[in-house]
């Protein structure tokens, strides 16, 4: 109760509709927060949900939700627009052969500074802004991430890597002591050279590595399609040989092909599920782990039989 006088204000209570629905929404995220306490979620970001203000400040609340019920989320990205606009800030064009970053010396420290520096400092203070501690690493750091050179028929690529090895160490300690690892996607070579590496294939390899309960990424279209130039095929279950078939047959779009190959890597090391979805959609990362229909596509591993029966892709169980 306040004075007639009082200038302070208050609120309106929410109505008896208003609160019913609240806590329909937490019934319905409850098994989900059973299911996946205590679990790996790894999260590779990037796209839009990158530039965007307002979805990037989404997209942290999201990660911070997760961590303070029990979920460890670990976040991956690259940040290709950052590097080219870097580059082209110091006076040098991008060029690309094939969809990759040709990376030579000089390319290759422009890419360290933009993804260890700029890009993952900017992530590590937007959470700790939200309350968490978060924790920047590159693939140097502890060798987290060991490379070898990739080798391409269109040309010499300079320090374009493979993931080659994880070391997980690190994540287990920065986690168990309640801190979130933000990775950037720059990885160490046998001898101690950087190498430019795929943060969809790390987020991938990392997932793995983990033995995660799952690795979402986020894009900028609805999911998988069948057919790229028709947004009604969208696909929204499929499994890891679906994937691969996709891949061989060159009905994935360009893009998707990094992202089908990290999910098939993760799912056949024993991750549980993965998942491309719309980072462009408000909360993606929650509608994805906490509700009943969830979003975009999921693959499951091969081996595990399709319901069949029309029922959600973000099952409980």
């Amino acid at each position: 109760m306040t004075t007639s006088g009082s200038t302070q204000n208050i609120l309106p209570e929410p109505t008896s509709v208003d609160a019913a629905t609240r806590a329909a929404v937490l019934i319905e995220a409850l098994p989900y927060l059973r299911r996946f306490y205590g679990k790996t979620v790894v999260v590779k970001y990037g796209g839009n949900a990158m530039i965007d203000e307002t979805l990037k400040s989404q997209v942290m609340q999201d990660v911070c939700l997760l961590h303070y019920v029990g979920i460890q989320p670990i976040l991956v990205h690259g940040g290709g627009p950052e590097i080219s606009a870097l580059m082209r800030q110091m006076g040098h064009e991008p060029t690309f052969v094939g969809g990759l970053r040709v990376t030579d010396a000089t390319t290759m420290e422009i890419v360290e500074m933009a993804l260890a520096g700029k890009v993952n400092k900017g992530i590590v203070s937007l959470l700790n802004r939200q309350g968490v501690r978060a924790v920047g690493l590159s693939g140097k750091d502890a060798n987290l991430i060991v490379a070898s050179k990739r080798e391409s028929e269109q040309g010499d690529l300079g320090f374009v890597g493979d993931v080659a090895q994880v070391n997980t160490d690190i994540l287990h300690l920065l986690v168990a002591q309640g801190y979130i690892p933000v990775v950037s996607s720059v990885a160490i070579g046998p001898d101690g050279e950087s190498y430019n590496v795929n943060a969809d294939h790390v987020a991938g390899h990392i997932a793995a590595a983990l033995g995660a309960a799952k690795l979402i990424i986020l894009t900028d279209v609805e999911g998988l399609y069948a057919d790229v130039s028709d947004r009604s095929t969208l696909i929204s279950e499929m499994d890891t040989a679906q994937a691969a078939t996709m891949i061989r047959s060159g009905a994935a779009a360009r893009g998707m092909i990094p992202k089908l190959e990290a999910c098939i890597t993760a799912l056949q090391a024993g991750v549980e599920r993965a998942h491309l979805i719309d980072g462009r959609v408000p909360h993606a990362l929650l509608i994805e782990i906490f509700t009943d229909t969830g979003i975009g596509t999921m693959i499951r591993p091969a081996a595990e039989p399709q319901d069949g029966s029309g029922a959600p892709n973000n099952p409980a169980v």
